[in-house]
């Protein structure tokens, strides 16, 4: 069978998947969220079945799997290399294995790889969709929005208000902001002025920390979260805007620390958190107390290491001296123009106060080369209206870059 007839037979498998990997309801939930999720990564709760495509040879099949991960690199043709990992369990552990990280790649794939660091060299390019009427945002994979309006969803957030705050929400899917869910991934918190933002991630940044949760993560299927389970959030990181409330210092101005993110990620041989899978629940559900409405178990950062003990109250304030701080670009006053600008390189193309550049901020007594302290790690502005694109690079994931990029649709109304 030559290559091409094995793509085409990938592609026919989108109607039949379900038959072949996962039988009965697990098969009818991938076809339903396949649209939404970038690649399924929460393994069923009955083994996979291995069909006929399993009898091929290891050697065969890495080659397969390789070349057809080689050939489609962008969506939605890269919808293939979901295919081959969900055929079956041996297809599905190849794929795994072929599939590089965006850090060393540049590619978004699986739903992990929205919480791994991006490239180094270039920036992912997506872009943002505002829905005021249901106060929702959309992220979406690509330079600007198509005319088909068949753009790859990455995450979606649903802007809730309180007495108090304001809470994003972001999830998986477009259609459910449920804590309870496996879909949900984050969120953001906002204090009353809207002048400090807490991101606050589903799961630790590492592998290793996430084992000790094992017994209490949140990662079920839908129908077997417990109603009592907290939903564990870890703060990892924190954006905070300056107050200008005479309005004499220009445009806004902010600072985010990035609690789980190490500043000797950019350095020279530096590495940031790069998590490879979501938590699950292999054991039986132990019985949770219940806790009150509206609280929920948080867990900050002092280091990428968590502790052993996790429980529900407060563990020791990240120490933001070997955390990554980020500000934003400071622009120039354009004379002619009569307004601040900065350089995005065509990324942005409508005045607004939300358009920002960030930068790292780094002690002058910590080695970090000059290039590195001039290089864009995340930029956001506005195209057209309530449409914003959003581009981000190491050592920010997509997850991470969204939240930052959410902060700015707040009201801030002593920050102007």
């Amino acid at each position: 069978m030559s290559f091409k007839s094995i793509v085409r037979e990938l592609k026919e498998m989108k109607d039949g998947i379900g038959s072949m990997s996962r039988r009965g309801v697990e098969g009818k939930h991938w076809r339903s969220r396949t649209r939404s999720f970038i690649a399924p990564d929460v393994p069923p709760s009955e083994p996979i079945e291995q069909g006929q495509w399993a009898n091929l040879p290891p050697e065969l099949l890495l080659d397969i799997i390789r070349r057809v991960e080689e050939s489609e690199t962008a969506w939605p043709a890269r919808t293939v290399v979901v295919f081959c990992a969900s055929v079956c369990r041996s297809w599905r552990d190849i794929t795994k294995e072929i599939v590089k990280t965006p850090e060393e790649c540049g590619r978004l794939t699986f739903p992990i790889s929205l919480k791994q660091p991006g490239p180094r060299d270039a920036p992912i390019q997506c872009f943002i969709k505002r829905d005021r009427t249901t106060s929702t945002y959309r992220l979406y994979f690509g330079l600007t929005p198509s005319e088909s309006e068949n753009d790859k969803l990455l995450l979606a957030a649903k802007k809730i208000r309180r007495a108090t705050s304001t809470d994003f929400v972001i999830s998986l899917v477009a259609d459910d902001f449920s804590r309870a869910s496996n879909t949900y991934v984050g969120k953001l918190r906002s204090n009353f002025l809207g002048t400090k933002f807490t991101i606050y991630d589903s799961q630790p940044p590492n592998d290793a920390s996430s084992q000790h949760i094992s017994r209490q993560s949140r990662r079920f299927n839908a129908k077997q979260v417990s109603p009592k389970l907290p939903a564990f959030n870890y703060t990892v990181a924190t954006v905070s805007y300056e107050l200008n409330v005479l309005r004499t210092r220009g445009p806004r101005r902010m600072h985010c620390v990035m609690h789980s993110i190490p500043v000797s990620s950019i350095q020279e041989g530096g590495t940031a958190p790069t998590p490879t899978e979501f938590p699950h629940c292999t054991e039986e559900k132990s019985p949770v107390a219940p806790i009150s409405k509206g609280k929920e178990p948080v867990v900050s950062f002092s280091s990428p290491n968590l502790s052993p003990n996790l429980s529900t109250s407060l563990v020791s304030t990240p120490n933001v001296g070997e955390a990554l701080v980020l500000k934003n670009k400071a622009p120039r006053w354009h004379e002619q123009l009569q307004c601040w600008c900065l350089n995005f390189k065509g990324r942005v193309t409508v005045a607004s106060v939300k358009n920002f550049q960030l930068v790292a901020s780094v002690d002058p007594s910590i080695d970090i080369p000059a290039a590195e302290l001039e290089k864009v790690i995340l930029q956001f502005g506005k195209i057209g209206k309530d449409i914003f694109t959003m581009d981000y690079r190491y050592p920010l994931s997509a997850f991470q870059a969204f939240a930052i990029c959410l902060s700015s649709f707040d009201t801030k109304p002593a920050c102007e």
